[in-house]
């Protein structure tokens, strides 16, 4: 894969993202960044936190989808004991679970770039090599703009590659998936009432769930803890989560590990720090380290 930038200081960064990538305004669509201690050639690929189960990948696409919704349904049973609302829709119900260290076929990312670059750069003390931030650039579609008819309608399919999860009647979710072959138009009423027929187009609020996507889905989740808030958190849903994502999907952004310890301190003065992104007692500990052990900085 080639790299077309390699970073020597934060104000190159901060230009980079300015300059070349349109981030300034300039730009017509969203960019989401991630960024990694460790770049996806040295083995540290972009794919979703199951896919780090390797035996999960001998796994029939039916029987993986199952084990998910199973493991899903079972995490949510337990949903109430510790949250103040139950979620609304199984993308509410994953996007918790991510967030507490379930694996899920979601794959953290955020909007801010200076968040990506402080995830790049913040754990690297002590080990050599360059660190990346990955800005995704294949566009996809948003969980938002279906929801609220925006963007392309959501049509069901015939699902060839996987069966329902269980054994009980379809519901609405079943079964759905983004037709990317064929040109859609919003359906009318009288089609509606005229055809039942499964390759007709349905309204935008039908939308399948994480598990019956045929193409990979941004997610802005609910602000279920302040760290999603702080890190201006989204979360792309992943059709085959047991797959990396194409170079054709991700620009590289190599950030040069010489440049690593002159970052840390620019971000921390721009007030990205521990304390910011994560707004707990984890976060304050992490920051008083930095601050008082590793740089003896004023606190």
């Amino acid at each position: 894969m080639s790299t077309p930038f390699e970073i020597q200081s934060f104000d190159e960064y901060l230009n980079t993202i300015h300059k070349e990538l349109g981030a300034n305004g300039e730009q017509k669509r969203r960019l989401y960044f991630r960024g990694q201690s460790r770049r996806v050639h040295e083995g540290y690929s972009l794919k979703p936190s199951i896919a780090r189960y390797a035996h999960l990948g001998m796994l029939p696409l039916a029987a993986l989808e199952q084990l998910e919704c199973e493991v899903l349904e079972t995490f949510s049973n337990h949903l109430l004991t510790y949250v103040q609302h139950r979620p609304m829709t199984p993308w509410e119900e994953l996007a918790i679970a991510q967030h507490h260290g379930l694996p899920t076929r979601f794959m953290d990312w955020t909007t801010n770039p200076l968040v990506a670059l402080y995830f790049a750069v913040h754990n690297t003390n002590g080990r050599s090599g360059d660190s990346a931030v990955y800005v995704l650039i294949s566009n996809p579609k948003r969980y938002a703009d279906l929801k609220r008819g925006q963007t392309v309608q959501v049509k069901p399919v015939a699902d060839a590659a996987t069966v329902p999860a269980t054994g009980e009647g379809k519901d609405a979710y079943e079964d759905f998936g983004v037709d990317q072959d064929t040109e859609q138009t919003p359906i009318t009423a009288s089609e509606t009432a005229e055809t039942d027929d499964i390759s007709a187009d349905v309204g935008p609020l039908e939308l399948p769930t994480p598990f019956k996507i045929t193409e990979n889905i941004i997610y802005d989740p609910p602000h279920v803890s302040p760290r999603i808030r702080a890190q201006d958190g989204v979360l792309l849903a992943c059709w085959q989560p047991m797959r990396e994502l194409e170079e054709k999907d991700y620009l590289e952004i190599v950030i040069k590990q010489g440049a690593h310890d002159e970052i840390r301190r620019r971000l921390d003065q721009y007030g990205v720090f521990d304390k910011q992104l994560f707004p707990d007692l984890d976060g304050i500990a992490k920051w008083l380290k930095y601050r008082a052990f590793e740089i003896n900085g004023t606190i």
